[in-house]
C-alpha cells in the first residue's frame, strides 16, 4: 500500500495560498502592486470588516482583454516574465504568477475590466479558484477587484486572523507603503466607508509625505540627498529631536518596491549614533535607486525581503547620505548661546518664588538679568550636537548591526524630586521634605565636577570614582518602584496628552489596560482612532510619556519578557528609564551629591540592563599611567 499520496490541485492551491496570503493585509498588497504594473494613475482600495469580509480595489490602469481576464487565475500565468532571463533583472512589481491564483483560492472574486480602447469589458466571478461566470460587461476602463469571504473554505487560517481593527491597519500600512513608493500615482484608502488617507499623485515626494504622514511629521522631517558608485539615495529623515519609540516610522523604497532590510535599518541608525535618546529610533521614507541586476526580490514569497549584490555599497550610500541630511540640519541651527540675552530661552520662566528671591535673581525691571544658573540651569535647553565632518561608519558592521540608539544631549532637564531630587529653588514643599530626609553617612569625598554632561567625577580617599548619572540614577527609580507593592504612582495631567497609535498598539492598549494602569498611565479612548493620556507615573516628564507608551506596546508586541513574573520588571525598566535624568542635561549639585551618594554607598552598583555604573581610578593606577611610578 503506497503511502505517498499525490495532492489534488485544489489542496495544492490552498497550501500555496498560504504561502502568499498571509491575512487580508496581503491581498491589498498584492492588488495594490499589480494596478502600479498596469501603469495606473489613480488606485482607489476599500475595506470593510478588516478585510477579512470585503476588499476591492479599483485602478485606471491598461486592463485586460477577455482572453487575459480568463487565464489570470491560473497559477504561474504572468505578463511580466517570459524566460529565465528576465529573472536576472526583475523591473516590475510581481512576476511569480501566483498572487491571483493565491488569492482566488481562498475567496470569492469579482472581477470587472476593460482593456484600453476596447468597446466593453469583463465579468468574471471565481469562488475557491473556479470561474462560475464569464461574460462581456460594461465598465469604464481599467479594472475593479472585489475579494469577499477571505478564508472561507480554510477555517484554520480564518481562525487566527486578529481582531478587525488589527486587520484593517495592516491592510492600511500596505497600501500606505505602496503610496509612499509611488508619489506619482494617487491612492485612496478608505475602511469601512470613512477615507483613511489621500495621497496628491503629483510625483512630489514632499507632498506625498505630508499627505500620508501629516503635518506634524513632515515638519519633523530632514531632506535627504546622496549616493555613490550608481546607488542613488533620496527621501527624508526624521529630527534626532522627532525620534520614536519603535522603527513603526521606516520605511525603505528600493527601486519602487517598499521593502524590509536589516542592512539599511542598520545603516540608517548608525548615522544617528550618538544624537538619539536611548531606546528612540528615527524615522525616515528614503527610496533607492541602483540597478535592477544588483538586487535580488526573489527571495521571499512576499517579495518584501531583498538581497544586494554589493551590500557594503548600498550601506555606505545609507549612511553618507543620512548623516549630510543631520549635518546640515546643525549647520543651519543658529546655536542658543549666540542669540541675543533678550530672546534666549529660558527655564525658569515659570519657577515660583518670593518677592525677595524675585529682587536678588536680577529678573526684575531695575536688574540686569543674570545668566541662567542653578535649579533653573537644569531646566534650560542643553548645547547641540555639532558634527565636525561625516564620520566613518562602525567597521564592524558585518557582523554587528548596532540597532541601539544612543543618548542625546539635546533634551533639556528637571529631576523629578519623587526619585529623591530637590525640586527646583521656590518649591517650598519638596525642599523642606528633602531636608528631612536622612542623608547617608559616607567616607569624605568631593564631587570634581562632570564630563561631557554625562559623567559625575568623584574623588574619594586615594580614588576617583567615574559615574554614570543617567544608568545610576535609572537603577534607583527601579529600585524603588519595583520594592512597591501597589501601582506605580501616578500624576493627573492639566491638559490631556493626545496618543495616535497605529492599529496594532491601539489593540495592544486596549487589551492591557490594566497593566498600563498599574505602571501609572490612565488612557483613555478619544474619537475612533485616538487616545488621551490623562495620568503618567508621577517620576516621568509629560514629554517623555508618549514614548514610553510606544516602548511598552513594543515589548507588548515582541514578549521580551523570558518569564511571566519577569514581565513587570521589562515594564518597570521603561518607567524607570523615561523618568532618570538623561546624559546632557544640567543638574544642580545637589541632584549630582544625591547621585553620588547612593554608588558611593554600595546600594547601587548596575542599570535595570545590568551595565556598571561607575569606573573607579585609583591613585596608583592614574601614577602608572603618568609614568610617575613604574
Amino acid at each position: 500500500m503506497s503511502v505517498i499520496n499525490i495532492l489534488s490541485p485544489h489542496v495544492a492551491d490552498l497550501i500555496a495560498a498560504g504561502e502568499v496570503v498571509e491575512r487580508p493585509a496581503s491581498v491589498v498588497k498584492e492588488l495594490c502592486e499589480n494596478a502600479i504594473d498596469a501603469g495606473a494613475k489613480n488606485v482607489t482600495v476599500e475595506i470593510r470588516g478588516g478585510g477579512a469580509a470585503y476588499i476591492r480595489v479599483t485602478d485606471d490602469g491598461c486592463g485586460m482583454s477577455p482572453e487575459d481576464a480568463g487565464v489570470a487565475f491560473l497559477r504561474h500565468a504572468t505578463s511580466k516574465l517570459r524566460d529565465e532571463g528576465d529573472l536576472a533583472a526583475i523591473t516590475t512589481m510581481g512576476f511569480r504568477g501566483e498572487a491571483l491564483a493565491a488569492i482566488s483560492a481562498v475567496s470569492k472574486i469579482r472581477l470587472t475590466t476593460r482593456e484600453r480602447g476596447a468597446e466593453s469589458g469583463t465579468l468574471v466571478l471565481l469562488e475557491a479558484g473556479e470561474i462560475l461566470e464569464m461574460q462581456p460587461f460594461g465598465c469604464p476602463e481599467g479594472t475593479t477587484m472585489e475579494v469577499r469571504e477571505l478564508f472561507y473554505n480554510t477555517p484554520a487560517r480564518q481562525k487566527f486572523l486578529k481582531s478587525d481593527r488589527s486587520e484593517a491597519s495592516a491592510c492600511q500600512a500596505a497600501a500606505l507603503r505602496c503610496a509612499l513608493a509611488h508619489p506619482e500615482i494617487c491612492f485612496r484608502f478608505l475602511r469601512d466607508g470613512d477615507e483613511q488617507f489621500f495621497s496628491p499623485g503629483d510625483g512630489r515626494e514632499d507632498s506625498c509625505l505630508y499627505a500620508l504622514l501629516g503635518r506634524e511629521t513632515a515638519a519633523n522631517m530632514l531632506k535627504c540627498v546622496g549616493g555613490q558608485d550608481g546607488i542613488e539615495v533620496s527621501g527624508y529623515v526624521s529630527s534626532p529631536s522627532f525620534g520614536r519609540g519603535n522603527r513603526g516610522a521606516q520605511f525603505f523604497i528600493c527601486n519602487g518596491r517598499a521593502i524590509r532590510s536589516q542592512l539599511l535599518q542598520a545603516a540608517l541608525e548608525q548615522a544617528y549614533k550618538n544624537t538619539l535618546l536611548t531606546g528612540r529610533y528615527p524615522g525616515c521614507v528614503l527610496y533607492l535607486t541602483l540597478g535592477f541586476g544588483s538586487v535580488d526580490v526573489n527571495v521571499h514569497p512576499a517579495k518584501t525581503e531583498v538581497k544586494f549584490s554589493e551590500e557594503r555599497r548600498v550601506f555606505d550610500a545609507v549612511y553618507y547620505a543620512v548623516l549630510s541630511a543631520l549635518a546640515g540640519e546643525e549647520r543651519g541651527r543658529a546655536p542658543s548661546a549666540e542669540l541675543p540675552a533678550s530672546v534666549k530661552p529660558r527655564g525658569d520662566f515659570y519657577r515660583t518664588m518670593s518677592a525677595e528671591q524675585f529682587r536678588e535673581s536680577g529678573l526684575s525691571a531695575s536688574s540686569p538679568r543674570p545668566a541662567v544658573s542653578g535649579a533653573a540651569a537644569a531646566r534650560a535647553p542643553s548645547g547641540s550636537w555639532r558634527p565636525t565632518g561625516l564620520r566613518a561608519p562602525d567597521p564592524q558592521w558585518q557582523t554587528r548591526f548596532d540597532l541601539s540608539a544612543p543618548v542625546s544631549t539635546e533634551k533639556s532637564a528637571q529631576a523629578p524630586a519623587a526619585a529623591g531630587f530637590p525640586a527646583p529653588a521656590g518649591s517650598r514643599i519638596v525642599e523642606n521634605a528633602v531636608q528631612n530626609v536622612e542623608k547617608p553617612r559616607l567616607p569624605d569625598h568631593k564631587i570634581v565636577g562632570e564630563a561631557m554632561k554625562t559623567f559625575l567625577i568623584v574623588e574619594q580617599g586615594e580614588a576617583l570614582i567615574l559615574i554614570d548619572k543617567h544608568a545610576a540614577h535609572e537603577r534607583m527609580i527601579f529600585d524603588r518602584l519595583k520594592a512597591q507593592d501597589r501601582a506605580v504612582m501616578a500624576q493627573s495631567l492639566l491638559a490631556p496628552i493626545p496618543l495616535r497609535p497605529d492599529g496594532a498598539d491601539a489593540e495592544l492598549i486596549e487589551k492591557n489596560a490594566a497593566l498600563f494602569s498599574s505602571l501609572g498611565f490612565e488612557i483613555e479612548p478619544y474619537g475612533e482612532h485616538e487616545y488621551v493620556l490623562r495620568a503618567l507615573p508621577a517620576d516621568m516628564e509629560a514629554g517623555d510619556a508618549a514614548a514610553a507608551v510606544e516602548e511598552i506596546c513594543e515589548k507588548l508586541r515582541r514578549g521580551r519578557a523570558p518569564r511571566p513574573e519577569d514581565a513587570r520588571d521589562e515594564y518597570l525598566h521603561t518607567v524607570a528609564c523615561k523618568a532618570a535624568i538623561k546624559a546632557g542635561w544640567d543638574n544642580s549639585p545637589e541632584e549630582l551629591e544625591r547621585v553620588a551618594a547612593e554608588v558611593l554607598s554600595g546600594r547601587v552598583k548596575y542599570c535595570p540592563h545590568g551595565r556598571p555604573v561607575s569606573v573607579v581610578l585609583t591613585k596608583k593606577e592614574l601614577d602608572k599611567l603618568f609614568r610617575r611610578i613604574v
